[in-house]
C-alpha cells in the first residue's frame, strides 16, 4: 500500500493541534468564551505594544503634531477592541460586527488610522467558522463600511482631493479582511480532511479488524468441519471394531489379533488425515514430523475423492455395514473442491449410519454425468431397537457447508417408509471440468 506524501505531515499536526488542544482544556471546553480568553488576552498585549511603539515613538520621531488625549483615547478604544475575540468561536459573526463596530470610529480619527491584529483575528475566524460564502459576503460589506465613513468623515468635507484616502481606505480594508476570510476558509478545509483521514483511519482498521475476524471464524469452521469429516468416520469404525476385539479375546484369539491390527491401520489413517489438515495450519518449511513408531517421516496422504469411494465402501463394509455402491455413467475427472466435497458426504453419510442406524443396509449410488454429478446415500433403518441420542448436528451442517461451497444442491432427512437420505446435486460446467491428470490434489488444502 502507497502512503500518501501528505499523511505524516498531517499526523504530525493533528499532534501538535492535540497537544494545543489539551493546553486549552485548561481555561474551559471547545466552543465556550472562557477557552478564548487566553487569545484574546494575548491580541491586547500585542496591541498594546504595537500602538506603544507606532503612536509613542515612531509618530513622536517623526515630528508629528499628535493630541495626547486623542491617543490614548484611541488606543485604549483599540485594546479594547481586541477583548470582543472571546466571541470569535461560538458566535464569529457576533465578534467580527462588534471588532468592526468599533473599527468604524477609530478609522474617523484625524492625522493617524488604528488598525489592531483584532481585525484580523477575527475576519480569520469569520471564515473559518462561518462559511466561505458568508464570511466572503460579510468582508463586503465590512469594506462598503468602512469606505463609506471614510468619504462621509474625509471626503464631502475636504473635496475631491481626499479621494485619495478613500482609495486607500479600500485597498487596506480588503486586504485586512479578505486575506484573513481567504485563510480561514483554507484552514477550515484543512480541517474537515484532517478529520476526514482520522475517520477513514479508524474506518479502515475497523474493516481489517472485521475482515479478521471473519476469516478467523471461516477458518475455525472449515478445520472443524475437516477435523469432524476425518476423526468422526476413522474413529467410530475403531470404536466397533474395538467392541468386536473385547468379545473376541478369549473365543477367538487370532480373530481379536486381527481385529486389533485393523484398529492400528486405521489409527494410523486418522492421524495421517489429521496431519493432513492440521498442515494447512503450518509453513512447509522445515523437516517433516517423523513417525511416532519410529519410521521413515510422514508422508501426505493424498486428499481423497470419489476414486476412493470404493476404498470407503470396502472399510464400512469391514466394520460390519451392509453397503452396496452403484455406479453410473462414465468417470471423469472432477474438479478438485467438487471431487473432495463428493468424498466427504459419502464418508460422513456412512458414518452417520453406523452410528445412528446400526445394522441398517445402505445403498450408495453414484450417477456421472457429462454436466453434473449426483450421489444419493439411502439407508432402510436400524433393524434394532436404539435408544434415541440426540446430536449435535455437525455432520449435517458440514456437508450443507460443502455444498453451498461448491454450488451444489443438499438435501437430507427420513423417508416415509423409515430409514434416512443424503442427496447431493453437484452441477459441473464444461470449463470447470479439468483433463485427467491436470491438478494435483496433493496441492489442496
Amino acid at each position: 500500500m502507497t502512503e500518501h506524501p501528505n499523511l505524516r505531515r498531517d499526523l504530525d499536526d493533528q499532534d501538535l493541534g492535540t497537544r494545543w488542544t489539551a493546553w486549552l482544556d485548561r481555561f474551559g471546553p471547545p466552543g465556550s468564551i472562557r477557552r478564548e480568553i487566553p487569545l484574546a488576552l494575548t491580541v491586547t498585549a500585542v496591541t498594546a505594544v504595537l500602538l506603544g511603539y507606532t503612536l509613542g515613538y515612531a509618530f513622536a520621531a517623526q515630528g508629528l503634531p499628535l493630541d495626547p488625549v486623542v491617543v490614548w483615547t484611541a488606543g485604549s478604544v483599540a485594546c479594547l477592541q481586541s477583548l470582543a475575540l472571546v466571541l470569535r468561536r461560538k458566535h464569529p459573526l457576533v465578534c467580527f460586527v462588534v471588532v468592526l463596530a468599533i473599527q468604524l470610529p477609530l478609522n474617523s480619527v484625524p492625522d493617524f488610522t488604528i488598525r489592531g491584529p483584532a481585525l484580523i483575528v477575527a475576519a480569520y475566524s469569520l471564515g473559518a467558522w462561518w462559511g466561505l460564502r458568508r464570511a466572503q459576503l460579510a468582508a463586503g460589506l465590512a469594506v462598503l463600511a468602512e469606505v463609506l465613513v471614510t468619504v462621509v468623515v474625509f471626503v464631502l468635507p475636504g473635496g475631491p482631493e481626499q479621494m485619495l484616502s478613500t482609495i486607500d481606505s479600500a485597498i487596506a480594508a480588503l486586504t485586512i479582511y479578505g486575506i484573513p476570510v481567504l485563510a480561514g476558509a483554507a484552514m477550515a478545509t484543512r480541517r474537515r480532511y484532517t478529520q476526514l483521514l482520522a475517520e477513514r483511519a479508524v474506518d479502515a482498521i475497523s474493516a481489517q479488524q472485521a475482515s479478521v475476524q471473519a476469516a478467523l471464524a471461516a477458518e475455525r469452521t472449515r478445520m472443524a468441519r475437516e477435523l469432524h469429516d476425518v476423526a468422526a468416520h476413522h474413529l467410530s469404525g475403531m470404536v466397533v471394531q474395538a467392541a468386536a476385539v473385547e468379545r473376541l479375546v478369549d473365543r477367538d484369539p487370532e480373530a481379536a489379533r486381527a481385529g486389533a491390527a485393523w484398529i492400528r491401520t486405521q489409527g494410523r489413517k486418522t492421524l495421517d488425515n489429521l496431519r493432513l489438515t492440521v498442515g494447512v495450519l503450518r509453513e512447509p518449511s522445515g523437516p517433516t514430523e517423523g513417525d511416532p513408531e519410529g519410521g521413515a517421516p510422514a508422508e501426505r496422504t493424498p486428499t481423497p475423492g470419489l476414486a476412493s469411494l470404493q476404498e470407503l465402501v470396502q472399510t464400512a463394509r469391514e466394520l460390519g455395514t451392509t453397503v452396496t455402491l452403484v455406479r453410473r455413467g462414465a468417470p471423469h475427472e472432477l474438479p478438485p473442491i467438487a471431487d473432495i466435497a463428493c468424498y466427504r458426504v459419502a464418508q460422513e453419510a456412512l458414518s452417520n449410519a453406523r452410528q445412528h442406524a446400526p445394522g441398517a443396509e445402505v445403498r450408495i449410488l453414484l450417477e456421472l454425468a457429462a454436466h453434473e454429478v449426483r450421489l444419493e446415500i439411502t439407508d432402510n433403518g436400524s433393524p434394532r431397537p436404539r435408544p434415541r441420542r440426540s446430536g449435535t448436528g455437525v455432520g449435517l451442517i458440514g456437508m450443507r457447508e460443502r455444498a453451498e461451497l461448491i454450488g451444489a444442491e443438499f438435501s437430507a432427512g427420513p423417508l416415509p417408509e423409515g430409514g434416512w437420505r443424503v442427496r447431493l446435486r453437484v452441477p459441473i460446467a464444461e470449463i470447470d471440468r479439468s483433463p485427467a491428470g491436470a491438478v494435483d490434489p496433493e496441492q489442496l488444502p
